[in-house]
């Protein structure tokens, strides 16, 4: 199929330019002094993507602030800012990369106009589960992996937060089929925006806090986010009343604290490993969070009127086979990209396999037989 360009781009990249442009001329003040005790007393900001609101993502940067302070008995503090305090949501990258800020919390694949493997970070269509997500950073290189790539932009990034496996988007109107897609106006980022811009979908990207405005008022005519608990806060359902799934772009997505490489080598070690500490905490509490929350939540909207669709078999084999030829064409231009999917798919085929024989088996069955 024809791929078409993603609206906005271009607009996004200039703002994007000015407002590195912007955030390198400004002076922050920063505050790293020594205790009467000789203990090194340091304060940073964190830009985020999200708007206060949203309390379980936000929440993964006040975790890693709570705890940052917490365990360093209050001699390093950081403050997070919700998107648009200090730069705008799909900026956070370039504020760190400019030191502007000492740190963010953000979704890599914001970013993936500037690198494509940033995708990797957060989540790739018909990907990795939360679980293996998480085996794939701690365990199998992953990090490492990400951290070659953030290098190029003076940057340090750690998995903190995931929000589990997400819903496919509300909808205006019912889908009736794989033509449906056709110039449907829908917010998507990632390469799961990709995918569904191959498959006939104008695609834009927006912030979390613009996106009920854009639905509720007709700029968009279906939208993505996350899951029932944070599309509940947002009003999706009051603007949309068909409710897709499965989420097939993000199994699994982490997002991402990011730190300025410069700001992280003046760190003392102690320091170094409370923040490693209270991203690891933060990882583990927002994914719990999702999964203890979205379940009533999802309940309340079928109460309130929502409909569940499930995506049909043919839109969802044609994104899957619309994804995995757009790995194979990116890999094909990108050496970073190539080389960071053969592992990755390495990884992914041998933990599917493993996973089909101990969780799938007993999934089928149990909720088979509930």
């Amino acid at each position: 199929m024809k791929r078409r360009k993603l609206l906005g781009t271009g607009a996004t990249a200039a703002t994007s330019a000015l407002g590195a442009s912007l955030l390198s001329s400004c002076t922050i003040r920063r505050e790293e002094t020594a205790s009467p005790t000789g203990i090194s007393k340091v304060r940073w900001r964190m830009a985020t993507s999200w708007p206060i609101s949203l309390d379980t993502i936000y929440g993964g940067a006040e975790t890693i602030s709570e705890r940052v302070n917490a365990l360093s008995g209050g001699n390093f503090q950081i403050k997070p800012y919700a998107s648009g305090e200090i730069v705008p949501g799909l900026e956070v990258l370039d504020a760190v990369q400019a030191g502007s800020v000492e740190c963010g919390h953000t979704a890599s694949y914001y970013y993936k106009g500037k690198n494509p493997s940033f995708a990797f970070g957060t989540s790739m269509p018909f990907g990795l589960t939360a679980q293996q997500q998480n085996a794939w950073l701690y365990e199998a290189g992953g990090i490492e992996n990400m951290n070659q790539i953030f290098a190029d932009f003076g940057v340090i990034s750690f998995p903190a937060g995931n929000t589990g496996a997400q819903m496919g988007g509300w909808f205006k109107k019912k889908l009736e089929g794989l033509q449906s897609l056709q110039g449907l106006k829908m917010r998507i980022p990632g390469l799961g925006g990709e995918v569904m811009d191959q498959l006939g979908v104008n695609v834009q990207v927006l912030p979390g806090g613009e996106v009920y405005l854009a639905l509720d008022r007709g700029a968009i005519d279906a939208a993505e986010w996350t899951g029932p608990y944070d599309d509940e806060r947002l009003g999706f359902a009051r603007a949309a009343s068909f409710y897709y799934y499965p989420g097939w772009w993000e199994p699994g997505p982490t997002l991402s604290a990011l730190v300025n490489k410069k700001a992280w080598g003046k760190l003392p070690s102690e320091y170094k490993a409370i923040f490693k500490t209270a991203c690891y905490e933060a990882n583990l509490t927002m994914l719990s969070k999702y999964d203890t929350l979205n379940g009533a939540a999802l309940q309340r909207l079928i109460r309130g009127g929502t409909e569940l669709v499930p995506y049909s078999d043919n839109i969802m084999s044609a994104a899957q086979e619309a994804a995995f030829q757009l790995y194979a064409d990116t890999s094909a231009k990108n050496a970073s990209f190539r080389k960071l999917y053969k592992q990755w798919k390495s990884f992914r085929e041998e933990v599917s396999s493993w996973n089909k024989v101990n969780e799938f088996s007993y999934l089928r069955f149990n909720y088979a037989n509930k």
